[in-house]
């Protein structure tokens, strides 16, 4: 039998998703703690890489058992795994064969950034001296992604790749009314290896002037990644989306409505 979890884990203590030989990752922890419980090798499935320090506010992995079990299964996760990791939902696929990474049609991200110094925001959000940022410019690149759909020249590992192609679905720029709180919405059929960071620290180098628009949309022409690629922070950037056609599960951490709960608005 095929099974589904929904979860959400703050990324800050490990190496990303997947599993590694000398570091911590959220696969690891998730594949012990279902391992301990069931008292057999379980191995997981995600729905997607994400890099060190890097959260998830939603996240699906499947899994499968031979037979059923007969225990509320949420409640062990939650005494087995880290408090970072959070398990919200279990589902049994109908059809056994559906899968988190490949049945996947549409994925979000956010990167979120503040540029007021905040002892309480360093780990949640990318802190950046940039008050000063051109938002109608940031808008205007971002903009961009929609009219391509080869990235890479934004891609950390473009060979390791069967292709670079990416439809980009949605995108959009937040600020606060304070103009000190911003926020990069990107949705899109599939992502490549370090793509939002690299797209977001160019968006960054537009805002401050060091980046033309004609500049950035050259890296899609040339499709030839520039020799320095000024990655934006890690700990800034969050999946926070996933939609499958058989699954469409709301966010539920009370983080997203705490960050919801700033009255953003659209640049």
């Amino acid at each position: 039998m095929r099974y589904f979890l929904h979860l959400a884990y703050n990324g800050c203590n490990y190496r990303g998703w997947q599993r590694q030989l000398s570091a911590v990752s959220v696969q690891e922890c998730l594949e012990n703690a279902l391992s301990q419980i069931f008292k057999q090798k379980i191995t997981c499935i995600g729905c997607g890489r994400t890099d060190a320090v890097v959260h998830a506010i939603q996240y699906f992995v499947h899994f499968d058992l031979e037979n059923d079990f007969d225990f509320d299964l949420l409640f062990r996760l939650q005494k087995t795994l880290p408090h970072d990791i959070v398990v919200f939902d279990v589902f049994i696929m109908i059809n056994g064969a559906e899968h988190a990474r490949y049945d996947a049609v549409e994925r979000t991200y956010n990167y979120f950034i503040h540029t007021n110094l905040d002892p309480f925001l360093h780990t949640v959000s990318s802190y950046y001296d940039a008050s000063f940022l051109d938002l109608n410019s940031m808008k205007e690149a971002l903009l961009l992604l929609l009219k391509y759909n080869d990235f890479a020249a934004f891609c950390l590992t473009p060979d390791k790749h069967n292709t670079t192609l990416c439809k980009i679905t949605a995108v959009q720029l937040y600020t606060n009314k304070n103009n000190n709180r911003f926020r990069i919405e990107i949705s899109a059929n599939r992502f490549l290896k370090g793509m939002i960071r690299i797209i977001v620290g160019k968006l960054l180098e537009i805002g401050a002037g060091r980046l033309t628009i004609g500049e950035f949309e050259e890296l899609f022409i040339s499709k030839n990644r520039a020799k320095i690629m000024n990655s934006a922070y890690p700990q800034g950037l969050y999946l926070s989306k996933i939609r499958y056609p058989y699954l469409d599960i709301p966010i539920k951490t009370e983080f997203w409505n705490i960050f919801n709960g700033i009255e953003w608005v659209e640049v």
